[in-house]
């Protein structure tokens, strides 16, 4: 999904100046590719290896931005799934949720926090606001993304929290579910974005006036069809 956003401000933004990060940096599949591709669009493309849940190495990227070309927008879409039951989560795999979710959010805001950006972008889920069985861990990296974007807010900060629903596009946390995930992702009433729509969402958020946002596609035949198992918060959507 981060390259997909990268591609769309690039062609439908007019953005030519874009800093890349991701922990694999150009050995991430598809890469060097969309370096290519965006290249050719007329942008200046860098990507570097780092995880930004490392302060100081974040810090040493950021160091880096060049002064004739200051960073001016964050977007924050690292996550990081791994699913069970309140009883199998343990603190190994708690940590390894939190970390790129939460620990990279957090360094992003205190590391940029004087920067003067005009748009401070994270990448949350709706797993946070509605619940999903087996992804306690998640859904609380999700909740302090969430609440980051209100800390911003508050203190005149730029920031935009979207908690998604599920993308057709497959990514690196989407990729193992089998039709059997997806058909219970189905029945839940949580339809699949498209790309498209996605991208659209995406826009529409950022330009929204508020720190928390659902970029979220309801089948609301799908919710009826769960009656009084329906999300709580979900009810009054549907007769």
């Amino acid at each position: 999904l981060g390259g997909l956003v990268a591609r769309h401000l690039v062609v439908e933004h007019g953005v030519r100046e874009l800093l890349l990060v991701s922990r694999r940096g150009v050995a991430a599949e598809g890469a060097e590719a969309l370096v290519g591709e965006l290249s050719e669009w007329g942008a200046r493309v860098r990507v570097v290896a780092c995880d930004v849940a490392d302060r100081e190495a974040l810090a040493e990227v950021l160091a880096g931005v060049p002064v004739e070309c200051p960073l001016t927008a964050v977007v924050h879409a690292a996550g990081v799934v791994d699913d069970g039951l309140v009883s199998a989560l343990s603190g190994g795999r708690v940590d390894a949720v939190m970390r790129p979710k939460v620990d990279g959010a957090w360094n992003l805001h205190e590391l940029t926090r004087g920067v003067g950006l005009s748009a401070f972008v994270l990448f949350s889920s709706v797993a946070g606001v509605l619940g999903s069985a087996g992804q306690g861990n998640y859904a609380a990296a999700n909740v302090f993304v969430d609440g980051l974007a209100a800390v911003r807010r508050a203190e005149g900060l730029p920031a935009t929290s979207l908690a998604w629903g599920m993308w057709e596009r497959r990514s690196g946390m989407t990729g193992d579910l089998g039709r059997a995930d997806l058909a219970r992702i189905g029945r839940s009433g949580l339809a699949a974005v498209s790309s498209a729509e996605g991208l659209a969402l995406f826009d529409a958020g950022v330009a929204a006036d508020e720190a928390l946002l659902l970029p979220v596609r309801l089948d609301r035949a799908a919710l009826r069809a769960l009656g009084d198992e329906a999300p709580a918060m979900l009810r009054g959507l549907v007769r």
